[in-house]
């Protein structure tokens, strides 16, 4: 999505820089053109119906082949195709939790590491956290977000995603990364005072590191859905 992203950027870079060397030429040629010296008796002219219609016409045109990429890339954000995994992140104040619904019960919580006595050296300061988001390389990932509390936003520019996480509600992205390394990204909606402070790391692993990684993550963070999950069943379940 990023690649495409990048290639709309293009196309629209070269588009503002056409017109704006058009105007600028224009405006040459008005300097010199009609100026007090060069043309001391002004034209009266205050329709043109060739020179309308071409200025009406010209925008639309240029329009017209900027929305067709436009809705193509739209298109290609939204419409998530088959997925190799799903990876639901809740946004939490103030720091990320993530759940694996395809590869067991386990759930862990991603939080910016603050010390810098405990950044690795290849974690960069305020981006680092303890526990990374996991995935495989050139696999589809579809990305489940929503909120705990507040509205946040789940943001990760190398892979061109940005999604609300909102409380309540389920949204949905995807992205599939084609090289292995740590991509960061950060919360993207005012969420309160440590909004600025969870970060989000994208480990993308090869298909065997990711697999050896799930087998460690299902021990680590194993999730008993049998246990209370309030105070009223904790009670009752103590009074049995």
């Amino acid at each position: 999505v990023m690649e495409e992203i990048t290639k709309f950027h293009t196309l629209l870079l070269y588009a503002i820089v056409a017109i704006a060397l058009f105007v600028l030429l224009l405006l040459l040629v008005i300097i010199v053109r009609f100026n007090a010296r060069a043309n001391p008796t002004p034209s009266r002219t205050t329709h043109h119906t060739l020179l309308e219609v071409v200025w009406t016409v010209v925008p639309v045109i240029i329009l017209v082949a900027i929305a067709v990429p436009s809705f193509r890339l739209l298109f290609l954000q939204l419409h998530t195709p088959d997925a190799d995994l799903t990876v639901k992140a809740v946004g939490k104040q103030w720091y990320w939790s993530y759940t694996y619904p395809d590869h067991g019960k386990f759930e862990f919580d991603s939080l910016m590491v603050r010390d810098k006595e405990k950044l690795r050296p290849d974690q960069p300061r305020l981006l680092g956290v303890d526990n990374e988001m996991v995935v495989p390389v050139n696999k589809v990932v579809r990305v489940l977000t929503t909120g705990a509390e507040v509205i946040h936003a789940f943001a990760v520019p190398s892979f061109g995603i940005k999604i609300d996480a909102i409380p309540g509600r389920v949204n949905e992205t995807w992205f599939k990364a084609t090289r292995e390394g740590i991509y960061y990204g950060q919360c993207s909606e005012l969420c309160g005072k440590d909004h600025a402070f969870m970060p989000i790391a994208v480990r993308v692993v090869s298909d065997q590191a990711f697999a050896a990684w799930v087998e460690q993550a299902k021990k680590k963070w194993a999730r008993d859905d049998s246990a209370p999950t309030n105070v009223a069943a904790a009670t009752q379940a103590m009074a049995q």
